[in-house]
């Protein structure tokens, strides 16, 4: 008999999303002050415009984050609907809070390249969690969605040209090289947030096509412990029925499904992906 899975009380639930949203908010806001700030790596959103302008004119990199940070919210509640909610109005007040604490951290490294990579992958650590907690941080996503709701371009579009202005921006202002420090946090940001959100758990799905379709999905099933999903598909060339047997497994047991395969039938055709993620019975609960 299966084991009913427990689920959270949802004022539980509720709380640790809203930890979520404070821890990953603190990190950001400590990656900013020790990484970036320092060694001016301008790297997109509102972060990068207070890099500026702290760099230029000498401003509180806090207060310019919660002067763009709040109307940005309030523009996005008035233009797109209540969506955000107060979970995202928490990362967007919270976030320049801990900056502002964090002001007088001690940079770690005078080098913008160590900056960037390390700075980027703070924030991506950061950012990643804050959206476990189903939130953001508010800033130019704000704005960029107001834009790709306005004007039709599509959301990455408008995110890119957000981020590339304020990147063309450090450019003029620093540096090229600078503006080149800021796309490579940028980069290691965006696979940061990524691993965050999906983690190490790669697997590997198979698409198998084979005359002894039957006898690969009985071993399938009681040799390697997996199930099986049947597909009905044509041969192109043939149009004979040739069904197509998907199946999941851990990159652990790829080689054991590959051998089985190969043992049962070798002229059988094999395709073989990637599964960043993959939810349900025997693997990660959702």
């Amino acid at each position: 008999m299966k084991k009913r899975r427990r689920t959270l009380n949802p004022k539980l639930a509720a709380l640790i999303e809203y930890l979520y949203i404070l821890i990953g908010s603190a990190v950001v806001a400590i990656a900013f002050n020790v990484f970036l700030l320092p060694n001016r790596v301008a790297s997109g959103g509102v972060s990068g415009i207070s890099t500026i302008l702290h760099a230029t004119l000498g401003w509180q990199p806090a207060y310019v984050q919660w002067a763009l940070n709040i109307p940005l919210f309030i523009a996005g509640v008035v233009l797109l609907g209540k969506q955000f909610g107060i979970k995202t109005l928490v990362g967007t007040l919270f976030l320049p809070f801990v900056v502002y604490l964090t002001r007088n951290f001690e940079p770690v490294t005078p080098d913008p390249l160590l900056g960037a990579l390390f700075g980027g992958i703070g924030v991506g650590v950061g950012l990643g969690i804050v959206f476990r907690g189903k939130a953001s941080t508010g800033g130019t996503d704000l704005a960029a969605q107001i834009i790709h709701k306005y004007t039709g371009l599509t959301l990455g579009t408008c995110v890119i040209l957000i981020d590339g202005l304020i990147v063309l921006t450090a450019a003029l202002v620093f540096d090229v090289e600078q503006a080149l420090y800021a796309l490579i946090a940028l980069f290691v940001t965006s696979k940061t947030i990524d691993f965050v959100q999906v983690g190490f758990g790669y697997s590997k799905m198979a698409m198998i096509i084979t005359s002894k379709e039957e006898e690969v999905r009985q071993a399938i099933l009681h040799k390697i412990d997996r199930g099986v999903t049947k597909l009905s598909a044509y041969g192109g060339y043939t149009e004979h029925e040739r069904p197509v047997l998907m199946c999941v497994v851990e990159q652990t047991e790829f080689t054991k499904l590959k051998q089985l395969v190969k043992s049962i039938d070798p002229a059988a055709f094999v395709i073989v992906m990637d599964a960043t993620e993959v939810l349900g019975e025997g693997f990660k609960r959702a």
